[in-house]
């Protein structure tokens, strides 16, 4: 049985906007035989604005020539249209590294839809500042690594998380990981570190906000998935969601509704990301769905 994500890939490309750019993308795609199967496309202002473009094409033999192809776009097209660009195979799973610390909802729910192929991604390590969810995460055939952050001395545990990914991590994600990255982590994956945490109105931050956000009778709870920066929760918004509660939840069940928004963002957010869908514009993404 043939598999759909062979000789498939995804263009996407971002540039100032002007006439003819995706006359010349097709009609490069056109000229190599290649169908184009998806096409998305934004402009922010079609007068000195950014254009963003998705394309998902099926191309036969593309998988023994896609290092010439990239070669020929980047002569033909992008140089010609100083694009930022990226061509990138649907058939190769991505590696994905998950950092979590003791909460277990969002990493339990990235295994389970990994190993179904709801998301394609291999998920290479669980590293962990906690030894709590090794047997949980073993079960699922999945390396677990147990990296103490000692107060004060954070680095060397950074340290050590990256010299655990480097050569095997193409994505990582925050699955509730309750420590603040360093710069020196998140220089190593700009736009490739997928954080989930809880998106209260109004905003609660700092310890037990659902026990906070119960005494103030809130109506709404959501959840809120973005690209890490150095600057705490401000990166890129990938996705968000809330839904409606009232004065009739207590706190357990706050907590339980919370756990499963986060589940749904995060992974919708992680699945966009790994199918190209996600194209950062500054401080912001434009994300075709």
């Amino acid at each position: 049985m043939t598999s759909s994500r062979e000789s498939t890939a995804y263009l996407t490309v971002s540039c100032k906007d002007r006439p003819g750019i995706v006359s010349a993308v097709s009609g490069f795609l056109f000229s190599k035989n290649a169908n184009i199967i998806h096409s998305d496309q934004h402009s922010s202002d079609p007068v000195g604005g950014r254009f963003f473009l998705r394309m998902k094409f099926h191309m036969n033999g593309i998988e023994d020539g896609l290092e010439e192809f990239r070669q020929e776009f980047a002569e033909k097209v992008a140089d010609k249209f100083d694009m930022e660009w990226n061509i990138n195979p649907a058939w190769i799973k991505k590696k994905t590294a998950i950092l979590v610390s003791k909460f277990d909802h969002a990493l339990m729910d990235l295994l389970w839809r990994a190993k179904r192929d709801e998301l394609h991604t291999e998920i290479t390590m669980v590293i962990s500042n906690h030894d709590d969810l090794r047997k949980a995460v073993e079960s699922f055939d999945v390396p677990f690594h147990h990296v103490p952050v000692e107060k004060g001395n954070k680095e060397a545990s950074e340290n050590k998380i990256l010299e655990l990914m480097e050569g095997n991590a193409d994505l990582v994600i925050l699955a509730r990981y309750m420590q603040i990255l360093t710069p020196k982590l998140i220089d190593a994956y700009p736009n490739r570190i997928i954080n989930i945490h809880h998106s209260f109105l109004p905003a609660f931050v700092g310890a037990d906000p659902y026990r906070r956000a119960g005494e103030r009778g809130v109506k709404l709870i959501g959840a809120t998935a973005h690209y890490v920066t150095e600057e705490l929760d401000q990166g890129p918004i990938i996705e968000q969601d809330v839904i409606r509660v009232s004065h009739r939840h207590d706190y357990e069940e706050l907590k339980v509704l919370g756990r499963d928004i986060e589940r749904q963002v995060l992974s919708r957010a992680v699945k966009w990301h790994l199918t190209e869908r996600v194209l950062v514009d500054g401080n912001k993404t434009v994300v075709f769905t």
